[in-house]
């Protein structure tokens, strides 16, 4: 899924929608389709909101009004929150990739990634957003299985059964210099 997102940074409506109904289903309330994804977002009003609602009061100030300066620190203080929430650092957007419109999937990437997080939070009930996290399965051997297992010969290291070197004919010997 993100590998398209990737290779060259192809946009996906699919992707976008869906991290917009998801908000939307957090916040409670309607986005406009109208505007285009990346405007709805840009001021980082929507995105400090998102972050309010799952972790009540994170987000102290949310500016809206004011020049560009004012309206990016709330991207920086949406990222903040997202990287508290625990999404990875590689998968937080940079100011600029919104801001200047110059990396919109990542931004997508970041909605899922924290979506992704949501999942891992028992606090939150709210929808869920793409495949389900994977749970740690810890596993609990025997002391005698483990011995077992250390006598046990993995296919992975071959065999020398069936296979030999019969009938390979080794031509004339590969010179580097030009007189031959």
């Amino acid at each position: 899924m993100w590998k398209a997102l990737n290779a060259g940074n192809p946009r996906d409506p699919e992707l976008e929608e869906q991290a917009l109904v998801w908000i939307e289903d957090n916040l409670g309330e309607k986005i406009d389709r109208k505007t285009p994804y990346e405007e709805v977002l840009r001021d980082g009003i929507i995105l400090c909101r998102l972050m309010n609602k799952l972790m009540p009061n994170c987000i102290k100030k949310i500016d809206t009004k004011g020049g560009g300066f004012a309206l990016m620190q709330n991207i920086e203080r949406f990222q903040t929150a997202a990287r508290q929430w625990g999404v990875p650092q590689n998968e937080v957007f940079q100011t600029v990739a919104l801001w200047e419109k110059k990396n919109i999937p990542q931004v997508t990437l970041c909605i899922h990634a924290i979506a992704r997080e949501a999942q891992r939070h028992p606090e939150y009930t709210g929808p869920s957003l793409g495949p389900k996290m994977s749970e740690k399965q810890e596993r609990h051997f025997s002391e005698e299985q483990l011995l077992e297992a250390k006598n046990t010969v993995s296919l992975q290291y071959g065999s020398n059964q069936g296979a030999n070197q019969s009938g390979i004919n080794m031509g004339k010997a590969r010179s580097i210099t030009s007189d031959q």
